[in-house]
């Protein structure tokens, strides 16, 4: 990666973040919602503008063109961008809304989302003047990105401007109008996946659905890069030739994650700028989206704080991305998990049985907090690395990971078993990650029970003996 500012330029709809917080102490007495007493608020660039207020936190010497109404919150935007470091060029258009979106926050919860904009398209006048100024900006850019959220601003004008550019980085609502420029990528959501294909979807496999549609998508956006994006599930780079790439998310409230495929796309779009693969930049628009999704509001990712949480790395995907090598190779992948806080001669016997299931097993291990939210006081009695340790050691077990969550349901989706397996001590019905597994195209089996080998008796017998 070349170690020289990036120019990027961005353009597209804009707008003002507003995130207003506060306690909440009663009901009104109008209605039976919540009055919250407003103590905090705080105001960022939205839209486009959180995309560029990306770049320049990571790095990137930035230029904005956006629209914004003749009034006063355009002026507070403007002060909003320069206080992170961008350069905007704001085109004001008489009788138009700056875009406001306010969020009413309730201790931390959100309680209301009110919106002010106008959608419909620039006027001629504006077009022009904004087509006519692209022209120059983007000539001396590494990377242009085109924010397109259906707001009036990408209009036919504005998109021949952009066509024919070498890196031209499209986020777009309705990916089919860019087809025409021939972008070199497109982050089109799910949804908006399925509206450009024409299809219903599934509520089940996302990523196996999108996997068999690879060459469609990239067809019909006509772009070397597709970036399908799954919210909690991560994403999927698709490109010509080879396999879907995956990315993982970490699960979030859905308002802790506003914004953050705009920092996705800062970090995508500016990695690849820098010479960096594909692969390598979708690893760092997902670590960075990582970091912002751990901070109230609208939030930025420091160039500082990508590159710790890209070397912190996530063993889980390594060892997704492992397994996929083995499924590729024909091979039958299983897949266990549990707290495995004594191992014991119960837990050494069905893990034999899952190996003897397949060619590869997977092992995920509860991580001390999940532990100790499971099963009580005092437990773990081993802290996670000696267990995973242990378990590594088995002949039988190919690759262990840890979990914090109380089920496995985030390496399910990422890892995705041809066969899940649990101890004899469960039942089909006891075990809520069965429909996922039969969804994402597995089976689940329940193996052999050998009586009386449980942790819990174990401990309480270990605990029964004078000095321990």
């Amino acid at each position: 990666m070349t170690d020289e500012t990036v120019d990027a330029v961005v353009v597209g709809d804009v707008m003002l973040d507003s995130w207003l917080d506060g306690q909440v102490s009663r009901l009104a007495q109008e209605a039976p919602v919540p009055v919250v007493s407003v103590e905090a608020v705080a105001e960022a660039p939205g839209g486009a503008g959180n995309t560029a207020a990306n770049l320049a936190a990571l790095g990137a010497r930035v230029h904005l063109v956006a629209v914004v109404g003749d009034d006063d919150r355009a002026g507070t935007l403007a002060g909003a961008l320069r206080a992170h470091g961008v350069r905007a060029t704001l085109l004001p258009v008489p009788g138009r809304r700056t875009t406001h979106k306010r969020r009413l926050l309730g201790r931390g919860r959100l309680v209301a989302r009110y919106d002010e904009q106008d959608r419909d398209p620039i006027p001629p006048v504006v077009e022009d003047a904004l087509a006519g100024l692209l022209p120059a900006l983007v000539r001396r850019a590494d990377v242009v990105i085109a924010c397109d959220y259906a707001a009036g601003v990408c209009t036919e004008g504005v998109r021949r401007a952009l066509t024919g550019l070498p890196r031209l980085v499209v986020d777009a609502h309705r990916v089919a109008p860019w087809r025409g420029c021939r972008p070199y990528a497109v982050l089109p959501s799910y949804a908006e996946v399925l509206e450009l294909l024409g299809e219903d979807g599934t509520d089940g496999d996302r990523i196996g659905f999108l996997t068999s549609r690879s060459r469609r998508l990239l067809a019909a956006t006509a772009a070397e890069l597709v970036v399908t994006t799954l919210d909690g599930e991560g994403t999927l780079l698709h490109r010509a030739g080879r396999e879907p790439y995956r990315t993982l998310a970490e699960p979030v409230p859905e308002h802790m994650a506003t914004g953050a495929g705009d920092t996705y796309t800062a970090a995508f779009a500016l990695w690849l700028a820098e010479g960096a693969t594909p692969e390598e930049a979708a690893r760092a628009g997902q670590a960075a989206a990582s970091v912002v999704v751990r901070r109230p509001g609208t939030a930025t990712c420091a160039r500082a704080e990508l590159l710790r949480a890209l070397h912190s790395g996530d063993p889980a995907e390594e060892v997704a991305r492992r397994v996929a090598e083995h499924r590729r190779a024909g091979e039958r992948v299983v897949f266990t998990n549990g707290c495995f806080d004594v191992l014991h001669r119960g837990h050494v016997g069905y893990l034999e049985q899952a190996r003897r299931l397949g060619d590869v097993l997977v092992v995920a291990v509860n991580d001390d907090e999940s532990v100790a939210r499971l099963k009580g006081p005092g437990r773990p009695v081993n802290p996670c690395r000696d267990r995973m340790a242990v378990l590594a050691a088995l002949d039988h077990v190919d690759y262990v990971v840890p979990f914090r969550e109380n089920t496995p349901e985030r390496l399910l989706r990422l890892i995705r078993p041809d066969l899940y397996v649990k101890g004899g001590d469960y039942t089909e019905e006891m075990v809520p990650e069965a429909p996922l597994v039969r969804a994402l195209g597995g089976e689940v089996r329940i193996l052999d029970y050998l009586p009386d080998r449980s942790t819990t008796a174990l401990i309480a017998r270990m605990r029964e003996i004078p000095g321990i």
